[in-house]
């Protein structure tokens, strides 16, 4: 038979099976979108801004639907009550997490983030006591921060200093770098890298089709090649964490993982493993580093447009806290509208749009549909941080959104960017302290001054689409 004619009927007979696939054996899901053969409905989404498309979606299937994202199903959440009826009321269905390829083939389903099952929950429960308690009553992070803060002020008194990383390289390595050190700053360029990397087309169409991440040349292969570095980067630190470990006196999170990997050493199912371990410091820098590094570039980008804010806080900074005395988190109860300042960044930049995709983790019963063990589920934190009744005008940046009519600060049940349930994110309560305490110590000492007319700064992400970075711009910091 002729070579194009079994050509042919190959590729007839895997549409046909794709199209019985999509029609057939999936469950009763939620409505969407008829999906094309093998494409699904990727034609229907721009993926320069996912988060768009999904909300256009939402208006014509409701806020529970279905996209298929090359031949998988995936349910979309949209708006508060479908998040919280999902991820908190049915939690542990919904606890599962769905891998990206990319992600699977250098990480292998380790660490935190993409992680499951028993490696997922005795991971990330180490890892919360471990950044809670950590330094066995030594310094708290607090204070790691406040230090931070300190070294931070000192350097943008003489250049535009680098970000908040050093906080959680002093939790993992025990060490700080010096903002200027070259290791450091490639460490960091990788991350950031990598970071804006997750938003290329090849890299998202690679991710819903597996086959193409070693036949397509693109920005995947430099992620891949930037996170062997770290991990092997980080493979080094614990090489050198082994030779001077002291049972009895853990200095940082690898010197207290490689004390649990000693207790665990007879135990075959241990999931403490060195691999486990160059994984999980891999996610902590992401939780802990580049997504507040980049909440406070895009703070600061935010405050040059709106001098009369960034004001209001030094006036709140002068009053509260003063010039003598480092910014402290229990002065945040005392500033009210600060605190709203800082809610509304992280509201109005919407860093991650939709969260890292859940999974079920059983078949499940969904307002009458019927998900299936394994479906994929993208949970939209955009819905809840724009939805219009909660915060009015929510295309504009307004610190009001957080606060009452007597100026006490308002919390609000949609104010969810690190996601929430079982899988919220592990570094959400040192993201929150190094915003809040970051921006009032630069806040406390400088005032930000921009290059170019207010009215011409663009705050609208240079880059959008799995996550939202700022555009370049430069800025001044004069002493006060």
């Amino acid at each position: 038979m002729d070579p194009t004619v079994v050509l042919v009927l190959c590729l007839s007979c895997f549409l046909l099976f794709s199209l019985w696939k999509q029609s057939h054996g999936k469950g009763n899901l939620p409505p969407g979108p008829t999906p094309l053969p093998i494409l699904g409905n990727i034609l229907q989404i721009d993926f320069k801004d996912i988060s768009k498309s999904l909300t256009e979606l939402s208006k014509v299937y409701g806020p529970v639907f279905t996209v298929y994202l090359g031949m998988k199903p995936t349910v979309v959440l949209h708006g508060y009550e479908a998040v919280k009826e999902a991820l908190i009321d049915l939690g542990e269905e919904f606890s599962g997490r769905d891998s990206f390829p990319l992600n699977a083939k250098v990480n292998k389903g380790l660490g935190i983030i993409f992680s499951n099952g028993k490696r997922w929950k005795d991971t990330r429960r180490f890892s919360l006591m471990t950044l809670r308690n950590f330094g066995m009553g030594k310094r708290s992070i607090e204070e790691r921060v406040q230090e931070e803060a300190r070294c931070l002020v000192e350097e943008l008194r003489k250049t535009n200093g680098a970000a908040p990383c050093n906080v959680i390289c002093s939790v993992i390595f025990q060490n700080r770098f010096e903002y200027r050190d070259s290791e450091f700053l490639n460490l960091m360029g990788k991350f950031n890298e990598n970071f804006r990397n997750a938003n290329s087309l090849t890299i998202q169409i690679c991710n819903m089709f597996p086959i193409l991440l070693d036949l397509l040349p693109g920005k995947h292969k430099k992620s891949i090649k930037n996170t062997t570095y770290i991990k092997n980067y980080a493979l080094e630190k614990v090489k050198e964490h082994q030779e001077s470990l002291d049972i009895n006196n853990p200095r940082d999170f690898i010197d207290c993982f490689l004390i649990r990997m000693e207790q665990e050493k007879h135990n075959p199912q241990s999931e403490f493993t060195i691999d486990n371990l160059l994984v999980t410091v891999f996610d902590l820098f992401i939780a802990g580093t580049e997504t507040t590094s980049t909440t406070l570039r895009y703070g600061l980008l935010i405050l040059l447009k709106h001098p009369e804010v960034a004001a209001k806080v030094q006036e709140e900074i002068e009053r509260v806290i003063g010039r003598d005395r480092s910014p402290c988190m229990q002065d945040r109860s005392r500033m009210p509208y600060t605190d709203a300042v800082v809610h509304e960044i992280q509201r109005y930049i919407d860093l991650v749009p939709i969260s890292a995709p859940r999974a079920t983790i059983c078949d499940v019963k969904f307002r009458n549909y019927h998900i299936p063990k394994g479906t994929p589920v993208l949970p939209s934190l955009t819905s809840m941080l724009n939805d219009n009744k909660e915060f009015p005008n929510p295309e504009e940046f307004d610190p009001g959104h957080f606060l009452d009519k007597s100026g006490n600060f308002k919390k609000s049940d949609y104010f969810l960017p690190f996601s929430t349930g079982k899988r919220v994110c592990v570094g959400e309560g040192l993201a929150r302290m190094e915003l809040f305490l970051f921006l009032t110590s630069i806040l406390q000492n400088f005032k930000l001054k921009s290059q170019v007319d207010p009215e011409h700064i663009d705050t609208t992400p240079l880059v959008s689409g799995i996550g939202r970075v700022p555009r370049f711009y430069k800025l001044s910091f004069i002493p006060v």
